[in-house]
């Protein structure tokens, strides 16, 4: 990538703010508490006609009774090491600290251009006592600045892009198919994006609720592109009870109705459990590609007839939501991992599919010959032709007489046989009814 500001600092200096701020998008979790974010967080912004992205990063602190301290360290030094421009922030409101003086020890290991932005000088005190800073000696200029309200923030980035050789690109990500990794707490959705990357993109513990922020990544290999989303695990609305972890799940939410395909993975060892079959009623709903990947198959015993048994009973407990491709697989063994992803591109190439009005005529008018929609009460329908929408996901309208008599066991015959024709697994239809 070109064009990379990472936000780096101690723990609760604004960071988060400063980023949302640049992007211009409430994308990073805020709160007071130490530790919010926790994985590198990417976003998209412009200033004069030159485009950027921003890395958010957890807070760099040493000797911490937080678990996640050496993780969230390893995280904010590879955002460093991406960086083009690093904004070492600082808060005026407390005053230089002995953090703030051994992370400057730790940028100088970095051969990257350094901004120390003293943060919160909303008023004229703490504006002049930026000055204090300078003792860390980083920068010949400190950037006073308050993210919150955004003052300071236009001359700071004037003297940031300097630093760029080329304009940037508006949307790096524009027109590139979206996957949202989902499932509950602790099913492996981190360790899958840390596989298939090759790197730890996010921090991986056994503790449900260590992914809080939607964590976007773009994958390019395999000749696949696509850009890859890490969620925070959604629990039942009764289990979530504190604000972290409700703001969590609307990023979470939020990436789902962003996404094209949703992979959600299950625990083998669990199995299907009723918070899964929300998640899934959840993308069904939204209208999503979906691909069910059935995480830990490795420790599960098994025999030939297991797999079959499972994916059978599992398909009876969705129904009707049965028609998305199951894959058994194992993050830690790596079995089957790109599989997953060949079937999530090929749910995408459905999703976004169009078929020609005279090939749906030809095939549908020859399934309904085979089985006419029956009669109610006394009505007769005459179906006489249909046309593909240009929706976001699958949606056609059949012109008929008498359509509010077509009643749901007729529609589903319809859907299945487009899906037999046409090919789309995983993907939801919609069909309308309309008076001809």
């Amino acid at each position: 990538m070109a064009n990379v500001i990472s936000i780096v600092g101690r723990p609760n200096v604004g960071k988060s703010t400063l980023f949302n701020r640049l992007i211009e998008s409430r994308k990073a979790i805020m709160d007071n508490q130490s530790g919010v974010t926790r994985d590198r967080h990417y976003g998209y912004g412009e200033w004069t006609d030159q485009y950027f992205t921003v890395i958010d990063t957890g807070g760099y602190v040493v000797g911490s009774e937080d678990i996640f301290e050496g993780a969230i360290r390893e995280q904010v030094e590879l955002a460093i090491e991406e960086s083009t421009v690093v904004l070492f922030m600082v808060d005026t409101m407390t005053g230089l600290t002995d953090l703030d003086k051994d992370f400057a020890n730790v940028l100088r290991r970095f051969n990257k251009p350094v901004y120390l932005v003293a943060n919160k000088a909303e008023t004229t005190d703490r504006y002049q006592s930026a000055a204090e800073f300078y003792e860390l000696g980083m920068s010949d200029e400190i950037y006073p600045i308050s993210a919150q309200t955004g003052f300071g923030t236009g001359d700071l980035l004037d003297e940031v892009i300097k630093h760029f050789e080329t304009p940037g690109i508006e949307d790096p990500e524009a027109g590139i198919p979206r996957i949202a990794i989902m499932g509950r707490p602790n099913v492996g959705k981190s360790s899958f994006l840390n596989v298939l990357t090759g790197t730890d993109r996010s921090i991986v513990t056994d503790i449900a609720g260590t992914t809080r922020d939607a964590i976007h990544t773009h994958y390019n290999a395999f000749g696949m592109e696509f850009i890859l989303t890490d969620t925070a695990g959604l629990r039942r609305k009764s289990r979530v009870n504190e604000d972290i972890e409700y703001y969590s799940t609307l990023r979470s939410i939020k990436a789902m109705e962003e996404s094209d395909v949703c992979i959600i993975l299950l625990d083998a060892t669990l199995g299907l459990e009723g918070q899964d079959i929300t998640i899934i009623g959840q993308a069904d709903k939204a209208k999503k590609g979906i691909v069910i990947m059935v995480n830990k198959w490795d420790l599960v015993e098994k025999d030939s007839k297991t797999a079959d048994t499972f994916k059978k009973q599992l398909l009876e407990k969705l129904a009707p939501m049965n028609y998305m491709p199951i894959i058994f697989a194992s993050v830690v063994e790596k079995q089957r991992i790109h599989q997953v992803m060949e079937m999530a591109m090929q749910v995408y190439k459905n999703k976004t599919k169009k078929i020609t009005t005279s090939k749906l005529n030809d095939v549908m008018q020859a399934e309904i010959e085979k089985y006419p929609p029956p009669a109610h009460r006394g009505k007769y329908i005459n179906i006489k032709y249909m046309i593909q929408l240009p929706t976001p996901s699958p949606t056609f309208v059949f012109f008929s007489s008498n359509p509010k008599h077509v009643k749901d066991p007729y529609l589903r015959y319809l859907e299945n046989r487009m899906r037999e024709n046409f090919d789309f697994a995983g993907v939801p239809i919609t069909i309308f009814f309309r008076e001809k």
